[in-house]
């Protein structure tokens, strides 16, 4: 207890005053150099406030520091104290040889500029483990794919103002109960005019792929939200599909299906599949010994039960008319079943031999309409029950021809929008009715796009989206929204079976 009691006193006494060139200071302001300790953040060096600084400061002799302090006195062209020991800095604290171990200064700075360096030594500071870290024995490895440049995007479109009622087109009013035609205002990224690409919506979006222009196909992916009519381009990776046309593109939850397609004179039986969330291509194989389909382009594709039902098409040499059924239930192992054999006999009874056609999945009904075989195009309308494998024709009266249009189902109607006819391109608007099975052509208001083909159509916040077609000459990139005034048209029948 003595003992304790005389350290206490001495550490009390050591505290209290240290005579320095006539002024009195703290002994915690000695400038002592001892070597810094580390704390237990990498990076951090320690400070005056550690135990082991402090215990090393107390045991300082008076006798020394008042060395010291003579010594900075006589060098120094003024009177005052030398400045407070700071936290040395990060250049300090590191070796020329690049040991992040802190220096000490007795041992590596000379006697006769130790005094001078303290006085030029900077302001204090903190380094940061995010600035300086501690060098591990072990460097981290990190895979990294090979860098794929993004192709480039092209000159940003900016969203147009809005029109001058002056100089706008000068057209009806329509009324509550009508349909209307209108011009949508785009913006983003420059997006091609395209014809025979595929248009499939997820989510909100309009996932756009493909297709040709008068001169060449494409392979690029275009992005289209449906909300704010923005085009963006994503950077795809992976097995990225050869340029194609006429193919099919079949939403199955957050992937993308693309089957068949050509280009020029080729014509592709390959299957690819897109994640719509990291933009990722990949081509699923199937075994060799399997069964797949022809190549073929202008076929039709619809989902049902974990299957993608395939009908018709062509391949080059003749038109189809069989049926095939892909498993999409796990998208990396895919396997093909043919549900229905191709066949010429017009005796039998199945739709002819056709490609261009259009096909909508209602239920287990599978409705095929229109479409040409290369010579005739076609107005009548198919029903296929994909449980009981059975064609059936739908006894319509009146009937129009059409090719290279699009269906689209809208309550219990089907939607036919454009198309040729045999004769010419058309911006007709027609309804089947799936109840009755009677068609109905309505009236449409607003300024109509151009008769066109080739083109794409999604029902999206009850109204129709077309994107890009053909019109014999011209190639488009535009894109129409058809406000379809859904209390108009829209069944009180919500579910319903289509007896054939």
């Amino acid at each position: 207890m003595a003992d304790s009691a005389g350290r206490s006193s001495q550490s009390s006494s050591s505290k209290s005053k240290t005579v320095r060139s006539q002024k009195i200071l703290p002994a915690d302001d000695v400038p002592d150099r001892p070597s810094p300790s580390r704390s237990h953040t990498p990076g951090h060096l320690s400070s005056k406030s550690h135990g082991g600084s402090s215990e090393r400061r107390r045991k300082t002799s008076d006798a020394a520091a008042r060395q010291r302090s003579q010594s900075v006195v006589a060098k120094t062209p003024f009177p005052t104290a030398p400045p407070p020991q700071p936290t040395p800095s990060i250049s300090a604290a590191l070796k020329p040889n690049g040991d992040s171990r802190p220096v000490d200064s007795k041992s590596e700075v000379p006697s006769e500029s130790r005094d001078s360096l303290a006085a030029r030594r900077p302001i204090p500071m903190r380094s940061t483990s995010a600035i300086v870290s501690k060098p591990t024995s072990v460097t981290p490895t990190v895979s990294r794919l090979p860098h794929v440049p993004p192709p480039p995007l092209g000159p940003y479109v900016a969203f147009p103002p809005l029109q001058d009622p002056k100089t706008a087109p000068d057209v009806p009013a329509a009324p509550a109960s009508g349909m209307y035609w209108s011009r949508a205002h785009v913006s983003g990224a420059a997006h091609k005019p395209v014809r025979a690409h595929t248009s499939t919506l997820v989510g909100s979006n309009v996932f756009v792929f493909g297709g040709c222009d008068s001169r060449t196909c494409f392979n690029e992916l275009f992005v289209l939200d449906a909300d704010s009519f923005h085009w963006s381009r994503p950077h795809v990776v992976g097995d990225i599909p050869s340029p194609l046309r006429a193919m099919t593109c079949t939403a199955v939850g957050r992937k993308l299906v693309v089957f068949g397609g050509g280009d020029g004179p080729a014509y592709y039986n390959d299957v690819y599949v897109l994640d719509t969330i990291n933009f990722r291509w990949h081509k699923p194989t199937f075994p060799a010994d399997s069964k797949i389909p022809s190549p073929r382009r202008a076929h039709t594709a619809c989902l049902y039960r974990n299957g993608i039902y395939i009908f018709g098409g062509g391949d080059g040499v003749r038109a189809l008319n069989d049926v095939w059924r892909l498993d999409v239930s796990d998208t990396h192992k895919m396997s093909w079943k043919l549900i229905s054999p191709h066949t010429s006999n017009t005796a039998e009874n199945r739709p002819k031999p056709r490609g261009y056609h259009t096909a909508n999945m209602v239920g287990s009904k599978l409705i095929i309409f229109g479409g040409s075989d290369g010579g005739e195009c076609f107005n009548d309308v198919w029903v296929y029950d994909v449980d009981t494998q059975i064609w059936k024709m739908a006894p319509i009266p009146v009937a129009f021809r059409r090719l290279s249009h699009t269906s689209t189902i809208v309550g219990s109607y089907l939607f036919i929008v454009g198309g040729h006819d045999g004769n010419e391109y058309s911006n007709d608007v027609l309804l089947l009715n799936l109840v009755t099975m009677t068609w109905d052509k309505r009236r449409t208001y607003g300024l109509p796009p151009s008769g066109r083909g080739y083109h794409g159509t999604v029902l999206y916040d009850s109204r129709l989206v077309m994107i890009g077609g053909f019109d014999g000459s011209e190639v488009f990139g535009d894109v129409w929204i058809l406000e379809l005034a859904v209390h108009s048209y829209y069944s009180q029948i919500s579910h319903f079976t289509i007896e054939v």
